[in-house]
């Protein structure tokens, strides 16, 4: 009777734990409009703190940080630059146009690995994965405004797709890796190589940084990326795949009523209903993949 309370008592802990980190992965599109820095300044900032935090955790609980095998260590890197590529466009797509746009159109990343993940990994493309793609990308077609490169909504779409699309190959990525590796690990290399790629930038654009600016990067790395990706792994222990697949549903949700409450960002009607279609086609793709 004991053992059954203890492992529900944790399975509400760790419930809570995925809730609090897609909360926090919501929220952090709003530090692309409340921080005057370029897009790759916040990202190289973000996974600074964030690699430092995360090393920090590996070396209190003693885990091994030292890697398998040697071309592991290009894996790590290739994906770091993945990485740095994914946020910091996401975070440029919320730059140019609006959080609404921005996490809406990174939604779309199931339209993009349900083509390569059957190439990547030889599986069968199916009908209704296909037919899902398409009615995603209709709920894209939605949000665009119209089809003019000089809209700063349209750049703000194009911006979120590549982000949608890169997070798609590094999340294939990942699934190799996280047969090796544990999530915390991978998190760590990736963070860290992404930093040192992106540490260049700093010294071309040379940008006007203060103490406050710092603060929030710290609070950027360690508490909505160090320790919601912490908080989601942890989580997983006990909750389901598939119903963590649903939760992270929600982060486009977080992000918008975020931008509502703290910059007055109200989503249109064809972001709106964009939105319904793209997340409608999430949530029914989630459940149909925890079936199989």
């Amino acid at each position: 009777m004991k053992r059954v309370y203890e492992e529900k008592n944790n399975n509400i802990k760790n419930l809570a734990a995925v809730h609090v980190a897609v909360v926090l992965f919501g929220i952090v599109g709003l530090f692309a409009k409340l921080v005057n820095l370029p897009a790759v300044i916040l990202v190289l900032g973000r996974v600074f703190f964030s690699s430092i935090f995360l090393w920090t955790f590996l070396a209190v609980r003693r885990q091994k940080i030292r890697l398998e095998k040697k071309k592991d260590y290009l894996w790590m890197v290739g994906a770091g630059i993945v990485l740095a590529l994914h946020w910091t466009s996401f975070m440029q797509s919320i730059q140019t146009s609006t959080v609404a746009i921005g996490t809406l159109t990174f939604s779309t990343f199931p339209l993009f690995v349900t083509f390569l993940e059957p190439y990547v990994f030889r599986e069968k493309l199916k009908i209704s994965d296909i037919v899902c793609a398409a009615i995603m990308l209709g709920g894209v077609v939605l949000i665009v405004p119209e089809f003019r490169l000089g809209n700063q909504m349209t750049q703000g779409v194009l911006w979120g797709l590549f982000s949608a699309l890169t997070y798609a190959v590094l999340s294939l990525m990942n699934r190799w890796l996280s047969s090796r590796y544990s999530g915390t690990l991978t998190a760590f290399y990736e963070q860290a190589a992404a930093a040192v790629v992106l540490l260049p930038s700093l010294f071309i654009l040379r940008p006007s940084v203060t103490v406050t600016d710092i603060g929030v990067l710290i609070v950027l790395g360690v508490v909505f990326t160090g320790l919601s990706h912490s908080l989601f792994i942890s989580g997983l222990r006990t909750v389901k795949v598939r119903t963590a697949g649903i939760i992270s549903g929600l982060e486009s949700v977080y992000g918008i009523v975020g931008a509502f409450l703290v910059l007055g960002e109200v989503p249109g009607k064809r972001e709106i209903l964009g939105g319904v279609v793209i997340l409608g086609v999430v949530f029914y793709s989630t459940m149909c993949s925890s079936k199989q």
